[in-house]
């Protein structure tokens, strides 16, 4: 081949690769939320920010989301690299900035302005939400593609007005300042693979979650963690409007967030239902549901009546305040400086009380008048709250037990006293704490766990496939024993024993009835049930406490390993950690088997999840 050929086909493929990136540069500061609400946001201009690299890109969900082709290679690229950064490594140009002007180039401010959200906080002590918002965070726009729209949002971008630390303070800060807590406008790249891996593995494992697209590593640690959702719109975008009783702003902002969850197709209209009806119907499920799931899960999420912490479809945010815990932590409370966070078993009550003032909001649209919260104690919602989150909470149970979705659906429907009855006996043991007290841990205070209920339930089916004879109460108790009460006292309980051989014997019913009502062959079922049970139950699951050791772990070797690599080890560990048995991997995650060089980090990655599998 002629060297000037071979030339023009190297330029070609050059040129075809950069244009396959054009996509990126639509996600410009641009968003309607600008042009239907204009009063909920604080704009800013956005300039280039020097010293930047990619250290994790999220291929398969670029793909899902039609940014980049579906054959495109799991490996950075220059072209892409350069790309990434010139959309995602920026930050604001803020009123401190302003008020200390220096020269910048023309073609580092970028053309459009990009928006900082305004939304209810309890960290600000107005408590109207005239003052908070995104404080370190902007939006990047909004991407549409295969009728579905995608919200992006950076965080680390820079210090915004809506921080805490201005509220406080009355002044604005350099972005950056080591000398703010609360308010300096950067982010940590630990937090940000903190974000990777925490949120893909709860997405895989089927909650609903934002989900990290992109993560631009700086200088000394720094990083801007770049998210994305199919709407990032939280209940406290609302409920700002609501606290100030601003009707002229809540309605747009409303409007907005019916019209969008409609064209993403995540709600469905009904004939005669109208539009604010539809919205109270959506919100009571998705937070009834979702309130059952983190008990279930042992997922704490620091839900709080601003309705921050949350997203307004009761999916995940803010992963810098959710942990999954081994056990169920029901004393854990996160020390926030000012104020204790919600507990466990408190979050199905803050939950409620969101649906209280969605219910509450939902009134001051349709009427125009604004009653007292206290007036929607009693509102028909939260009953039908209290009948979604209870039928929520038996069916996560009955998953637990490794039972399919066909064979819970007729066990509520044939067996419901049989398995309420077994859900009493089983939570008194998994609320059951250790003869110990409160003790202090990192971020706020703890009470140990006296058993491991999922060691239970990885056991009860194999006694049954193996027809073994039931265990006895002292027996069950060791077996379940968390690994701090080993030698609790509280073990030799005769209450507790009793319960324990109560809920073996419910489970043998429960499973024996349910099986004689299908056609299965009882051997081959039973198989699966132990299989279900034993991966949903597995031992090694992974906790918030083991998240952050590996994102520890991996902010350093990312430096001894390629781009390929890197991205191939933070999938195999994500992979690890999928102990859904109906998920159905995504056509666009890399399936090849990993390099040799990475098998001793993964089989290292599964040691720090098993040493701190009862952790926080």
């Amino acid at each position: 081949m002629p060297r000037e050929v071979a030339l023009t086909k190297i330029r070609h493929k050059i040129d075809e690769t950069v244009r396959s990136y054009e996509n990126f540069s639509q996600i410009d500061g641009r968003h309607p939320l600008q042009e239907r609400v204009p009063f909920a946001y604080v704009s800013y201009q956005a300039r280039r920010r020097k010293g930047g690299k990619v250290s994790f890109f999220n291929f398969p969900l670029a793909k899902e989301m039609g940014l980049i082709a579906p054959d495109h290679p799991h490996e950075m690229n220059d072209a892409l690299n350069e790309k990434l950064l010139d959309t995602f490594a920026l930050i604001i140009v803020n009123e401190y900035d302003l008020m200390h002007p220096r020269r910048v180039a023309k073609d580092e401010v970028k053309e459009h302005h990009y928006m900082a959200t305004r939304y209810l906080q309890l960290q600000h002590a107005d408590r109207r939400g005239l003052s908070s918002g995104d404080g370190r965070s902007i939006w990047n726009g909004c991407w549409n593609s295969g009728g579905r729209s995608w919200d992006i949002s950076s965080c680390g971008t820079g210090a915004t007005c809506l921080s805490p630390a201005t509220s406080q303070q009355k002044t604005f800060f350099r972005s950056g300042d080591p000398n703010v807590s609360y308010g300096c406008g950067y982010s940590k790249l630990q937090e940000g693979l903190i974000d990777v891996l925490f949120s893909e593995i709860l997405h895989r494992n089927n909650l609903k979650t934002e989900r990290v697209l992109c993560v631009v590593e700086f200088p000394k640690n720094f990083a801007v963690t770049v998210r994305a959702g199919e709407n990032l719109l939280r209940p406290s975008h609302f409920f700002l409007h609501l606290k100030q009783s601003r009707l002229d702003r809540l309605k747009p902002m409303v409007d907005y967030h019916i019209e969008r969850q409609i064209q993403n197709q995540s709600w469905k209209t009904q004939p005669g239902v109208s539009p604010y009806r539809l919205f109270m119907k959506n919100m009571v499920q998705n937070f009834a549901h979702a309130a059952a799931q983190f008990e279930a899960e042992y997922i704490f999420c620091w839900m709080e009546w601003d309705g921050d912490n949350i997203l307004a479809d009761a999916g995940i945010i803010d992963y810098g305040s959710i942990r999954q815990f081994g056990l169920f932590f029901h004393g854990y409370r996160f020390d926030d400086h000012e104020r204790w966070s919600t507990n466990l078993k408190q979050q199905r009550a803050k939950a409620r009380y969101m649906i209280q003032t969605f219910a509450q909001m939902i009134a001051f649209l349709q009427t125009g008048r604004k009653k007292p919260i206290e007036k929607f104690a009693r509102a028909p919602e939260l009953a039908e709250f209290d009948r979604v989150f209870e039928r929520s909470r038996q069916s996560f149970f009955l998953r637990r037990l490794g039972l399919t979705h066909d064979q819970a659906q007729l066990a509520l429907q044939r067996y419901g006293r049989l398995v309420v009855n077994m859900m009493k006996a089983f939570s008194v043991l998994e609320h059951a704490k250790s003869s110990d007290s409160f003790h202090k841990v990192p971020d706020g205070e703890n009470w140990h766990m006296l058993f491991s209920m999922r060691k239970l339930l990885r056991q009860l089916p194999e006694l049954m496939l193996q027809s073994k004879p039931p265990l006895s109460g002292d027996k069950l108790l060791t077996l379940m024993a968390s690994q701090v009460a080993k030698r609790d006292p509280l073990l030799a309980s005769t209450r507790y024993q009793k319960l324990a051989e109560l809920v073996q014997k419910q489970y043998s019913q429960l499973v024996d009835k349910v099986l004689e009502s299908t056609d299965s062959n009882r051997e081959t079922a039973l198989q699966e049930i132990f299989k279900r049970a034993a991966l949903i139950n597995r031992e090694d699951r992974v906790t918030g406490d083991a998240v952050c050791i590996l994102a520890e772990q991996l902010t350093r070797q990312r430096r001894q390993l390629s781009s390929k690599q890197f991205h191939k080890l933070i999938e195999e560990i994500i992979r690890g950690q999928v102990l859904n048995p109906d998920f159905v991997p995504s056509a666009y995650i890399d399936t090849k088997r990993m390099e040799g060089v990475l098998e001793p980090l993964v089989r290292h990655a599964i040691k720090v999840v098993h040493s701190y599998r009862e952790g926080l």
